[in-house]
C-alpha cells in the first residue's frame, strides 16, 4: 500500500507543480490556493508512504515521480523541447525509481 500512497503523492505533486505556472509568481489568489491545496494532499500521502517504507526511498521516489510527470506535462502540454538529453536523463530517473522499488522491502 505504501507504493500506492507514493503514486498518489506523485500525482498530486505533478498537479501542484503544473498549477504553479498559473499563479503568476503567486500573485493570483485562486491558482495559489489551488497549489497549496494540492501540495498539502501530496505531502499527506508521501508522509503516509514514509510510515511503511524508508524515508529516503519515499522522498526520492516522490520527487522523481513529480519531476518525471512535470517534465512530460511540459513536453506534451506546454510544448517544451523533447531533446535527446532531456529524454535520456528522464529515462535514467525512471530507472532509478524502479531500482529503489526493487531494493526496498
Amino acid at each position: 500500500m505504501a507504493w500506492v500512497y507514493l503514486l498518489i503523492a506523485g500525482a498530486f505533486e505533478i498537479s501542484f507543480t503544473t498549477a504553479i505556472r498559473y499563479t503568476e509568481g503567486f500573485t493570483k489568489l485562486w491558482p495559489t490556493l489551488l497549489v497549496v491545496f494540492l501540495a498539502t494532499i501530496s505531502i499527506y500521502f508521501v508522509t503516509k508512504s514514509a510510515q511503511l517504507i524508508p524515508l529516503g526511498t519515499a522522498y526520492a521516489a516522490w520527487g522523481g515521480l513529480g519531476a518525471i510527470g512535470t517534465v512530460l506535462i511540459g513536453i506534451f502540454y506546454f510544448g517544451e523541447p523533447a531533446t535527446f538529453w532531456r529524454l535520456f536523463f528522464l529515462s535514467m530517473l525512471i530507472g532509478s525509481i524502479a531500482g529503489l522499488k526493487l531494493v526496498t522491502n
